[in-house]
């Protein structure tokens, strides 16, 4: 993780971010509130994070790189259980009142103090050895369709699909260790359109119009994910012409994908050739974004991101952490899209959708 002193503010949030950049999404609390007790939000939020325990815990105990593991585990469920229920007490406690990025940063914390660096490793590696097989069968499919619009609105569903690979929901982390997941039943089972949020229409025509020369996708999980979402996706838009900035967590953090693990996966995909399935990868960067939660914070990135990001026309936040439950209000100096399934009720709630359903959130630069 970079020193606090080498993080910097995303370059294309609107100024001044004080006034107008606001992480968390849904409101846990508000001014009004009485600041020693729990809002009905926390209290709903702070069971939705203890919910989350016992299938961390699992991961956790079967993590053959620490020592005492399933001793270890049984630490870390009690601290961070005992923490979560400080907060219902008393909202101050623990740095608080909580939040989403809070809450996920005690978590990573405790893990980390416990000498736990990646509990979801074996899992991850799995499922990208499956994805890196399927990658090739996925890109022809999608190369097929000859017509445009159609061509995008499936390799759309391909990220929305691939984003259900999320072992940070209770639900679906239970579904994932039942039955496992399968890319191509995701893509034929997701919620038709119109989705919760759905700006697919006006993102088409501006597709059309190739006006993007560089783009940043903060990239989400691993797995079907980044190789069967994300890479088509990216895939295409260096076939437009534009460079493709790949932004991944620097730090483990739940099944999403690292810098370093990025880097790995991209040299499995690409040909002898160095080409992605035929498309030309000199256009392909990837960058470490400072970060080491299933949350980003964009007044907090690393400087190396800044740095390439500053010049883009388009930024994509993919994924329920970094684009719905983070983010989805942020608004850019350029244009920006959020994407990601839904995959918590509390936020179904908020939004007035379903469950897994779609949101499709794309805005043009503000002036």
């Amino acid at each position: 993780m970079e020193s606090e002193s080498e993080m910097v503010a995303f370059p294309l949030l609107l100024t001044p971010i004080e006034t107008n950049y606001r992480v968390c999404t849904i409101p846990y609390r508000f001014p009004s509130d009485n600041p020693k007790k729990a809002t009905p939000t926390e209290l709903q939020w702070i069971d939705v994070f203890l919910n989350s325990i016992p299938s961390f815990k699992k991961r956790a105990e079967t993590d053959s790189t620490v020592p005492d593991a399933p001793l270890r585990a049984e630490k870390f469920a009690q601290r961070y259980g005992d923490i979560l229920e400080d907060f219902k007490k008393d909202p101050e406690s623990h740095g608080g009142p909580p939040d989403g990025v809070l809450l996920c940063r005690l978590r990573e914390l405790i893990l980390r103090e416990l000498g736990f660096v990646d509990i979801f490793k074996k899992v991850k590696d799995e499922e990208n050895a499956k994805a890196i097989s399927l990658f090739k069968n996925v890109v022809q499919l999608n190369d097929a369709i000859e017509d445009e619009a159609k061509r995008l609105e499936n390799l759309v569903k391909g990220i929305f699909a691939g984003n259900i690979f999320d072992l940070g929901s209770a639900e679906l982390a239970e579904v994932f260790s039942r039955d496992g997941m399968s890319f191509s039943a995701s893509c034929q089972n997701l919620n038709p359109r119109p989705w919760v949020i759905d700006d697919l229409d006006t993102f088409k025509v501006k597709w059309n119009k190739r006006t993007w020369k560089k783009v940043v996708i903060f990239v989400d999980n691993s797995g079907a994910d980044i190789i069967l979402g994300i890479f088509p996706f990216a895939r295409e838009l260096l076939r437009c012409g534009a460079q493709v900035v790949l932004a991944a967590n620097d730090m483990p953090s739940i099944n999403d994908v690292t810098y370093t693990e990025l880097i790995e996966i991209i040299a499995k995909l690409k040909d002898e050739n160095g080409q992605l399935m035929g498309v030309d990868t000199s256009n392909l960067l990837v960058a470490n974004s400072g970060n080491d939660l299933p949350v980003i914070d964009l007044s907090r990135v690393s400087q190396v991101l800044a740095y390439l990001a500053s010049d883009a026309d388009l930024v994509i936040l993919e994924g329920m952490g970094r684009g719905i439950e983070t983010n989805l209000y942020a608004q850019f100096k350029c244009d920006s899209l959020k994407i990601g399934m839904v995959k918590h009720p509390e936020v179904a709630q908020f939004l007035g959708g379903r469950l897994y359903d779609c949101v499709f959130k794309y805005n043009e630069a503000v002036s």
